[in-house]
């Protein structure tokens, strides 16, 4: 994937379509991953947030000895070049955007195996108005009267599908509230390699984590399933979706990347109807397609970069 991307970084491409292909590929994939988790469903969410956390922190410095010395290198130059207070703002963004990380995977874990795979979707519906405003107030990030249109039309949509159950609401609001603000740290942090800073972060989750593995410890799991499963949601629905989010946020504002994040519950909801046989009213139907609707009408301008090649 890695390979991928630098080569699209040489394609006749207007420059920030990588960048747009890298968030919806991210969000595309998290839109499967209740698949991996409804298979290991029996085990504790913490006992599945611990060991997701701890082999992907083994796969990405793995990935990143092997493939990603010089830009390590690059990194630690540029830290040594800061002043004191940089240094402490640096560790502060790493450490709060670790702490949002972690929380946010936990409720997730926890929505879809003991809430439901709606409230799970539901949250990332929630998320992206959350990112965009935030990205609006805190980083002063422009949105054009397009955007604010499409962002109502997003709401209208959120609001049509929150006549259910307010347990369900009140976990996706957390959920995407974690995510949000995560979304928000991570686009002040433009001058280190996105992958070392994931790198970071999951280094700094193990270390949060430790004494509440150790706490509650009964014993490793044993079982090839478990392993697996475990094994395919940290490699392909962490470290992977992870890094092409924070790629994407490279050349794109956090509030476009919260508002193609509307894709995951798009793709999420139509895995728990086909494949967990959920059922889906046509109110709710109507909901979902006003919501892809919006969506294609925020990003209209960078989809057509994406299909659009530069001209010599």
């Amino acid at each position: 994937m890695l390979k991928y991307l630098s080569q699209l970084s040489r394609h006749k491409l207007n420059p920030k379509s990588r960048y747009v292909l890298a968030a919806f590929l991210s969000v595309s994939i998290w839109g499967f991953f209740s698949i991996p988790l409804r298979n290991i469903k029996d085990f504790p969410p913490h006992e599945i947030l611990y060991y997701r956390i701890f082999t992907s922190l083994v796969c990405i410095w793995a990935a990143i000895l092997l493939f990603r010395r010089k830009a390590v290198r690059s990194d630690l130059a540029f830290y040594r070049s800061t002043t004191s207070r940089e240094k402490r703002i640096i560790w502060i963004q790493i450490i709060g955007a670790t702490i949002l990380l972690s929380l946010n995977w936990f409720t997730y874990i926890y929505a879809v195996n003991n809430v439901s795979l709606k409230s799970a979707a539901f949250a990332y519906m929630v998320c992206p108005l959350i990112t965009a405003f935030g990205g609006f107030l805190i980083l002063k990030e422009e949105l054009s009267k397009i955007k604010l249109l499409s962002l109502g039309i997003a709401l209208l949509s959120i609001m049509m599908l929150a006549t259910g159950s307010l347990i369900e609401v009140a976990w996706s609001v957390i959920i995407a509230a974690l995510y949000a603000f995560y979304l928000i740290i991570q686009r002040k942090m433009q001058h280190l390699d996105k992958l070392n800073v994931l790198a970071l972060q999951i280094t700094v989750a193990v270390i949060l984590m430790l004494p509440f593995y150790f706490y509650q410890h009964q014993g490793v799991p044993t079982g090839a399933w478990f392993w697996g499963n475990i094994i395919v949601i940290a490699v392909v629905f962490t470290v992977l979706p992870l890094f092409l989010s924070l790629y994407a946020l490279i050349g794109i504002p956090s509030s476009t990347l919260g508002i193609i994040i509307y894709l995951n519950p798009i793709i999420a909801f139509t895995v728990a109807v086909v494949y967990f046989d959920e059922q889906i009213s046509l109110h709710q139907l109507f909901a979902y397609l006003l919501l892809l609707s919006a969506v294609f009408l925020f990003n209209w301008n960078l989809i057509k970069d994406v299909f659009t090649l530069k001209r010599k």
